[in-house]
Parts: C-alpha cells; structure tokens; sequence
C-alpha cells in the first residue's frame, strides 16, 4: 500500500519536469519568435528609409538649377600712345638765396580794353556831300566784272572823323571780280559832313553801298 502511494507522486513529479521543460522550450520558441519578428520589422523600417532618403536625393537633383554667376568683365588693355614731345630739363637754381630786404614785385594789372571812341548812332549822323549818285558816277566797272556778267552790290563800313573825312574803310559784303576794290577806291574820296553829338562833331561809324549794274 504505501508503494502504491508513492507511485502516484513520482509519476507527478516527473510529469512536473516534463511540463516545466515544455513550458521553457515553449516560452524559449516564443521568444525567438518575437525576435525574429522585430528583427524582419527593424530591417524593413531601415530599408524604408533608406528608399525614402534615395528618392529625396534624386528629386532634389532633378530639380535643383544650379545658376552661374556671369563671368567677370574683361579688364581693359592699354593702348599704347606715343609721345613725341620732348621735356626740356629745367634747371632749377637751389642754392639761390632771397633776400627778404627786397621789396616784391607788384602784381601786373590786368590790360583793360580800349574802349571804343566812335558813335553808332547820334543825333545828327554824317552827310554825304553830293549825295550817293555824284559818288556813283566816279565808278569805273571793272572789265573782270563786266565779262563775267558780275552785278550786285558792295557794302563798304568806315568811320567818318571829326573832319567828315572817311577812315578805315572796309568790304563787309563783296562781289567780286574787282568790284570790291573799285568800291574802296570811291569810298575813300568821299566826303561827309560830320556828325555831331550835343552840337559837338564826333567819330561816326557809317556803311555805305555801293551798287554795280552792267548797262545792256
């Protein structure tokens, strides 16, 4: 009897090491289970990211436009000149000693220009004696001008004196072919009353034309 009370116990304990040893192989298959599991998890995030990181290098390649900055200005090249003038040397006299007892040189005054001692216009202005047409008789037409066919007329300017007599006659408007000069030549015998500024006679600019016309 007490063999078989016994029995029943050993075969509890052996069936207790049985099941504890399952029960490890079991946790144990569990656990390299789950391992696995995380493992094949991790690896598929890491290579999820890494497609993700390559898709973003390549859009960011397709899409970046890399500006160039303008090349720079192209520096200019001088041109050579060539100097033909010649310095002189100057000498220079340094050991030249001032004496400060001179008195200094008065500063030039400026040149002032001459004032002009005739008249444009006056009260009375200067007469021709005779009048423009006895001066026109004393022309002689030059043959130059006559067979040319030259015509027209010559404006002589001059300064009639205190004395009505002409001074400094010259052509301001010529024809040419001799007519000027004929033109100065009658000018200068001419005569003038003087003109005459307050009752005093003074110089006068005057102009006079003088008129060429071929006679058919």
């Amino acid at each position: 009897m007490g063999s078989d009370r016994k029995k029943p116990q050993a075969d509890l304990r052996n069936y207790y090491t049985i099941f504890l040893q399952l029960g490890m192989v079991v946790v144990l298959l569990i656990f390299i289970t789950a391992m696995k599991m995380q493992f094949v998890s991790q690896k598929q995030d890491v290579d999820l990211t890494q497609e993700q990181e390559v898709i973003e290098m390549e859009e960011v390649t397709q899409t970046k436009q890399e500006e160039k900055p303008p090349p720079p200005p192209r520096p200019q090249v001088p041109v050579e000149v060539p100097n033909d003038e010649i310095i002189e040397d100057q000498e220079i006299n340094i050991d030249a000693e001032i004496n400060m007892d001179e008195p200094l040189p008065e500063p030039e005054e400026p040149q002032q220009e001459e004032e002009e001692d005739f008249f444009v216009a006056v009260e009375n202005m200067p007469e021709l004696k005779g009048g423009l047409g006895a001066l026109q008789q004393k022309i002689n037409y030059p043959d130059m001008a006559r067979k040319a066919g030259i015509e027209g007329r010559v404006i002589i300017q001059f300064i009639v004196n205190e004395k009505g007599q002409v001074e400094d006659p010259k052509v301001i408007r010529g024809i040419g072919g001799g007519c000027d000069k004929e033109a100065l030549r009658v000018v200068k015998q001419a005569e003038f009353e003087p003109g005459r500024q307050r009752g005093n006679p003074v110089r006068v600019q005057y102009s006079l034309p003088i008129t060429f016309r071929l006679q058919n």
